[in-house]
């Protein structure tokens, strides 16, 4: 969203960013001309809540609802499903009239169609709700697609728009010296994943496909990231005889340098809504094999032209892959140029299209802001 928030702002929109918290040192991260307002939930600082946004972000509706009157934008572009849900609340009790764009960045039957997320039917009463946005964006035409099948007829048109990678912010990251946990020591190629540790991500399936790869040659698998699975891949990586080859560093504010420096970037997700991580590491020039998993890297890879795909949950195929992309020549200038592909300037004309025809569509059924033109305001 900053990069987007930059984005607009270039191009002559005024900009607003509003977060159901308060996130530390915000101001100096806000673009030029960029303003924000934190609503500051006051369940967001409790430790049992702080990482479950679906529990307290949806609490600010109230607070949303009194500045979009306060402060009536001509469009609200709300991102995750909390937000999405939060967003279209405060727009309808705000009376303000003020169209709703949701971004769709996750495939939701995989996200919230599994176990009791299915039996109560929350992917379709999710999508339900998103009929009441005046347009919805997805990151990814797999997304895209999903949302469309949930839906059915007669819901508010879909746009897909990649998410921007900021390649310049990629590149001095690459040239700078990772940290922390390097130099990583061992011998062999240098393996690299990141993501938080959850299920999602699967790093399990790694670390059972790097078990696999290490009978056949040294390596050194590092995972950066942080999340309630650290303990599990612990102990799996442990008792598969990796201990001393799986270096798990916990959360990188640079990941670019672990990036450039790595033998082969994998992904091992069960389902994602693109991957921005895929399109960092080629950015990087670092080889890259994922997981054929619902619904980005097929997209990023161009079914594979751009690296290897695999089965989900498949270890021993992802091990094979793995050993294919190590072995075989390297080419940086050929996977940076891939990544240059989705540039910030690219996704936030595509996002501003979308805002642009969403005020339009909003105005048709009579729904407007009170807020000036689109040209001067994007919230």
């Amino acid at each position: 969203m900053l990069l987007l928030a930059r984005g607009f702002a270039a191009a002559g929109h005024e900009v607003e960013i509003v977060t159901a918290g308060a996130p530390e040192n915000a101001e100096a991260a806000l673009p030029a001309g960029v303003r924000h307002r934190a609503l500051a939930s006051p369940l967001a600082g409790l430790p049992w809540l702080r990482h479950r946004r679906g529990l307290w972000v949806p609490a600010v509706w109230r607070r949303l609802a009194v500045h979009l009157r306060t402060r009536p934008p001509d469009v609200l572009l709300a991102t995750s499903t909390p937000a999405n849900l939060t967003a279209l609340l405060a727009a309808a009790a705000s009376g303000t009239g003020t169209p709703v764009v949701v971004s769709l960045n996750l495939d939701l039957e995989a996200s919230l169609g599994r176990g009791l997320g299915g039996i109560l039917g929350l992917p379709r009463r999710v999508a339900g709700i998103y009929r009441r946005a005046a347009m919805r964006v997805a990151i990814s035409e797999g997304v895209a697609e999903g949302w469309r099948r949930l839906a059915g007829e007669g819901a508010p048109p879909i746009r897909t728009v990649p998410n921007p990678v900021d390649l310049a912010a990629v590149a001095r990251g690459a040239a700078a010296e990772p940290e922390p946990g390097w130099p990583v020591a061992g011998e062999g190629p240098l393996l690299l994943a990141c993501g938080k540790l959850k299920p999602q991500k699967d790093f399990a399936t790694l670390i059972r496909a790097a078990a696999h790869l290490a009978r056949q040659r040294p390596l050194r698998l590092v995972i950066l990231g942080e999340g309630e699975e650290r303990r599990r891949l612990r102990a799996l990586a442990a008792a598969l005889g990796l201990g001393e080859r799986v270096f798990m560093p916990g959360f990188v504010a640079n990941p670019f340098a672990w990036m450039a420096r790595a033998s082969l970037f994998v992904l091992s997700s069960r389902f994602e809504g693109r991957s921005n991580v895929l399109l960092e590491a080629l950015a990087c020039g670092c080889p890259v094999v994922a997981t054929d998993c619902p619904s980005g890297p097929r997209e990023v890879l161009d079914g594979g032209r751009w690296g290897r795909l695999v089965p989900v949950g498949d270890a021993e195929t992802l091990a094979a892959a793995m050993a294919a992309a190590l072995d075989a020549p390297r080419d940086g200038p050929r996977l940076r140029a891939r990544a240059a592909e989705f540039s910030i300037e690219r996704a936030g004309a595509g996002y501003l299209a979308a805002l642009a025809e969403a005020v339009e569509r909003a105005a048709a059924r009579g729904c407007r802001g009170t807020g000036a033109a689109l040209p001067r305001s994007a919230g």
